[in-house]
């Protein structure tokens, strides 16, 4: 009993001590608040100016580079310290002591330009405001990212922490008392600073005024070249605004008697029906790129040895299908495989799943559904990424197999599962069922980091020992299948690769020359006796390959099926990113906005069209 007392007694003098020395603290601060009243100036009105320079320097790496910039673009330096302090302004009124405004725009900064630049670092892409939306599943990013902690890192938070604690020491305060003044101001300061950036009525010429970069960028390495002429904080900002304004909206003309027109317009060219019914397999396969387009590169052709052995068999086709994103984004592709849609009629959306209505929708998943198939959807990968899990319940699928729901044993190529077990998953759906099945696989195994190898440097070596195998087990498994069955083959963009030094450095990729980037080889193969003459020669956008697809199996035409038919002979390439001077077409953003965010007009008179066939 007296331990316990003396225990308490020794808390309550502890607490005191504490207490006591808060107290002197705090008095100490405020005799600094009004001794330094100079120096506390000089603090709050430099910090904009330091914490600018010090998100810039950090995502930067080097001093030289910044200072550079600065005598290089020192207009835009000036629009990044105004925006700096108007946002300093306001959580200075909120929060009346400067370090606790300090340190919230501290934090706000630093953590946006760390995560720019291990964002850079991973894949060559630079932090947009969309990116925020993958927020949610920072853990799984963080899986395969390259995060890399430097002393220059190192270096340049402790400088900041050191510039909030001697703001804490010193103690600086706003002189304005008055609550409601204080808030109204800060309102201002907000008002203000939202303004510049979502009002473009207001950001085109405070843009134009302070010479930031406001040139259009249509693929990766545009954006990379405007990042040089903003750096990081002008251009996360004008490109917040550029995304902002180019929101999509209702066409001037969409109604059900434009739908009804364009779908009422067409002749529908086959009336065979379902003459073979095979099973279905749409292999996406993450990163596979054929890098031989690059001579400089060297022989790399023992990667897809494999592949060219496939292609040179009568039962197999090899064509070029243009992907809508490079490095990252693999959503894009899948989207456009799903949907039979392309992304540029939504504005290029990193994520256009997200967009959709939360009501089943008309996909080409629902297609084969309509038409007798068992539907199945397998990823190796948290069901949580991209919202998969929940959004893609909506597509059709009767089956959904994510990292933990496989039913074969599981094995691992490098860091994620290896694409031979997906592929004998999809072996085991199509043994299970007794109706022909439509399988749709978005692979894991040659997603970064490739680090992992007998040099962990030589990431382009390591990234060509994945392919390898890819082409190793894809052909083991073709050879395995011994039900009617077309599996088409496509990768959904060229690998991320870190971003400096990267082979895309080496080959001098710039906005210019980086079309290739967005070209994949794809293969269709079947063990059906199938005829390949119909199918495009040239080159075609990806989200056309489902209906090449479903022509080949003799599925009977609907009125929307036809339309993108013809679509795909007037314009078979409709890329923002590959060809951005291919002028907007009516009839595919039309239809494309009407499933996706109307009313899905097309998707129900399909409806009623497969109906028909199935009652026939």
């Amino acid at each position: 009993m007296e331990q316990k007392t003396g225990f308490k007694e020794r808390a309550v003098k502890l607490k005191e001590r504490v207490h006591t020395y808060i107290q002197k603290l705090n008095d100490r601060r405020d005799e600094n608040t009004t001794h330094y009243r100079a120096f506390n100036f000089l603090l709050t009105a430099l910090f904009p100016l330091f914490i600018v320079s010090m998100a810039e320097l950090n995502q930067g790496k080097y001093p030289s580079k910044f200072i550079l910039f600065c005598a290089e673009r020192p207009s835009v330096m000036v629009f990044n310290v105004l925006i700096a302090s108007l946002i300093f302004g306001a959580l200075l009124l909120l929060f009346k002591r400067a370090w606790r405004a300090m340190a919230v725009q501290s934090v706000l900064y630093m953590a946006l330009s760390i995560v720019e630049l291990f964002k850079f670092n991973t894949n060559g892409n630079h932090l947009i405001l969309t990116d925020m939306k993958l927020a949610k599943n920072v853990k799984n990013v963080a899986s395969f990212a390259y995060i890399k902690i430097t002393p220059q890192l190192v270096t340049y938070v402790l400088i900041v922490l050191a510039f909030l604690a001697i703001a804490f020491w010193f103690n600086p305060k706003q002189g304005m008392h008055r609550r409601s003044h204080r808030f109204a101001t800060a309102g201002v300061c907000l008002a203000t600073c939202c303004s510049i950036v979502l009002v473009p009525g207001i950001s085109t010429p405070v843009y134009a005024l302070f010479d930031v970069d406001t040139s259009e960028a249509d693929n990766t390495f545009q954006l990379n070249e405007k990042f040089e002429n903003n750096n990081f904080l002008a251009f996360f900002l004008q490109t917040a605004s550029a995304n902002l304004a180019d929101r999509l909206e209702e066409p001037e003309n969409y109604d059900a008697v434009t739908v009804n027109g364009y779908l009422d317009d067409v002749t529908v060219l086959n009336e065979n029906g379902n003459a073979v019914s095979p099973n279905v397999i749409t292999i996406m396969s993450e990163a596979f790129a054929d890098f031989r387009v690059f001579e400089s590169l060297g022989d790399c052709s023992g990667a897809y040895e494999q592949f060219d052995a496939l292609a040179a068999q009568n039962n197999c086709y090899q064509g070029t299908a243009i992907v809508p994103t490079f490095a990252s984004y693999t959503v894009r592709t899948e989207f456009e495989l799903m949907f039979g849609l392309p992304v540029r009629a939504l504005n290029d959306p990193n994520t256009p799943q997200q967009l959709i209505q939360d009501d089943p929708q008309s996909t080409i998943i629902r297609n084969y559904a309509a038409q007798g198939y068992r539907t199945a959807y397998i990823h190796p990968f948290l069901s949580s990424f991209y919202n998969r899990d929940t959004i893609y319940d909506k597509f059709g699928f009767d089956t959904m197999i994510f990292e933990d729901d496989f039913t074969v044993d599981v094995n691992y190529f490098g860091t994620y599962v290896d694409d031979d077990t997906v592929f004998r998953q999809a072996g085991a759906l199509i043994s299970e069922s007794e109706q022909p099945m439509y399988i749709h696989c978005t692979t894991m195994q040659n997603h970064q980091p490739y680090d992992q190898g007998e040099d962990p440097e030589a990431e382009f070596d390591n990234y060509l020992t994945w392919i390898s195998e890819t082409g190793d087990t894809f052909t083991e498994f073709l050879a395995s299948i011994d039900e009617p069955t077309v599996v088409l083959f496509v990768g959904d963009h060229f690998p991320s690769l870190k971003g400096e030094n990267s082979v895309y450095d080496q080959l001098g990729m710039n906005g210019d020359n980086c079309e290739v980037l967005y070209e994949q080889n794809y293969y269709i193969w079947n063990n059906c006796g199938l005829d390949f003459s119909d199918v495009p020669q040239e080159k075609i956008s990806t989200f056309y390959l489902p209906y090449v697809v479903m022509d080949l199996t003799g599925a009977q035409r609907t009125n929307f099926t036809q339309l993108m038919f013809d679509q795909m002979n007037e314009c078979p390439i409709y890329s923002s990113n590959y060809a951005p001077d291919v002028p907007a077409n009516e009839e595919l953003d039309l239809l494309t906005y009407d499933r996706i965010l109307g009313e899905n007009i097309s998707g129900q008179a399909e409806n009623k069209e497969l109906a028909v066939m199935q009652a026939e």
